[in-house]
């Protein structure tokens, strides 16, 4: 369904904006950089990091929200078993590439996938005070 969804996008000449997290407790600082990284182009794909790969990048005592439960808050994106998105960039092609102002450019996984086609890579500032790290250590 993605191949031909994909495809349809691009022969509309729609742009392509990808982005990934585990997005555990969402919150005000996720649906800001969300409503930024969608408003960069005309279709946004969310990659969502499973269970096993949150507690790999985060520790034993994470997620606090099971996938099932964080892909139905963000509604529509593909799921991704990796701890980073590189096969799914690479699958998708996006024409934008985006993550939080945390990262470089250039430190980003799938830069060289979108340079090489001509794509951009955009960092988005967060939002002060709001990280599921920050929350969790409020509780």
């Amino acid at each position: 369904t993605l191949i031909h969804t994909l495809s349809q996008w691009r022969f509309k000449e729609e742009k392509i904006v990808f982005t990934n997290g585990c997005f555990d407790i969402l919150h005000r600082g996720h649906i800001e950089y969300l409503a930024q990284a969608a408003g960069l182009g005309q279709k946004l794909v969310i990659g969502l990091n499973t269970d096993a790969s949150v507690k790999r990048l985060k520790g034993d005592k994470r997620p606090v929200n099971n996938q099932e439960a964080r892909a139905l808050l963000l509604a529509s994106l593909l799921f991704t078993d990796e701890d980073t998105p590189l096969e799914l960039i690479r699958f998708i092609q996006p024409d934008i590439l985006v993550k939080g102002s945390d990262y470089k450019p250039e430190e980003i996984v799938g830069y060289d996938i979108v340079k090489a086609k001509g794509g951009e890579i955009i960092t988005i500032d967060l939002t002060p005070g709001f990280s599921t790290t920050s929350i969790l250590q409020k509780l």
